[in-house]
């Protein structure tokens, strides 16, 4: 009963979200716990308009996507020589990908604009993909090393006794395994990758590059903003990451708690 209540609690203002997109200005200003006395679907079109949702929809996707791939397969890799293998300093290069957890992200904003600038690739898709790359790594790790831990050692060395070399074993036996925390992973990084709004903000100021959370900010005038229209640009966005949960959503509970008890 206490999560069923939790739940509820968690769900209401996505629900209360939904059901006021559906309705005028008027309406959601004279009652905005009511239910819609007609559903104006065409306040989807005119988000879709207003935020250009066509265009940052294709951004944010694109750069989402590879970001998320590229953090998991460069994760999956670092976890496994840290978690499968003993070498010098290896508490250290531990440690010190976990600190990346730790360093605030607003703190970095300045030196990564300076840092991009210099580097040529300021007002660029690739501006956003190594910012993102770099400040999901820590949590990938932390997650999928976690989970390869709990791998008995007689799987790998009955591999090498077939001829098995160490990248065949990574893509043959450890990532097969590793899905579940694979999926977590990868539902955490699109999440992070889709909603990230300060490096977005900050490194691209061409309005054809822009994604999809620098999209919604359209929606808040001088001196106005039309809510109904705004919840309902937030409710598609909304969609992407829910569709990637639901389609993930079996595997991020073991995942999540893989590694939590041994023995």
């Amino acid at each position: 009963m206490v999560l069923i209540l939790y739940s509820l609690i968690n769900t209401y203002p996505l629900l209360w979200m939904v059901l006021n997109s559906f309705k005028t200005e008027k309406e959601f200003s004279l009652n905005p716990f009511s239910l819609p006395t007609v559903w104006h679907w065409e306040n989807y079109k005119e988000a879709w308009r207003v935020a250009n949702l066509g265009l940052y929809f294709s951004n944010s996707m694109r750069v989402s996507v590879l970001a998320t791939v590229l953090t998991v397969l460069l994760g999956a890799l670092a976890s496994y020589f840290l978690s499968r293998f003993e070498f010098r300093w290896k508490k250290w290069v531990s440690a010190l990908f976990l600190f990346g957890m730790l360093v605030p992200v607003h703190a970095m904003l300045v030196p990564m604009f300076i840092l991009m600038q210099k580097l040529g690739i300021l007002n660029t898709l690739w501006a956003l993909l190594f910012p993102y790359i770099a400040f999901n790594l820590p949590i990938t790790i932390f997650i999928l090393s976690s989970f390869m831990e709990a791998f008995p050692k007689d799987i790998e060395e009955s591999a090498v006794m077939d001829g098995c070399g160490v990248l065949r074993i990574f893509w043959s036996i450890i990532l097969p395994m590793s899905r579940p925390a694979l999926a977590t992973v990868t539902i955490l990084n699109f999440i992070n990758h889709w909603n990230e709004f300060a490096f977005a903000l900050v490194l691209i100021n061409r309005s054809e590059l822009k994604t999809v959370p620098l999209g919604l900010a359209n929606f808040a005038g001088e001196y106005s903003t039309n809510y109904v229209v705004q919840m309902a640009g937030l409710t598609m966005a909304l969609l992407p990451v829910v569709i990637i949960y639901l389609f993930l959503e079996k595997y991020l509970v073991k995942g999540m708690t893989a590694g939590a008890v041994k023995g």
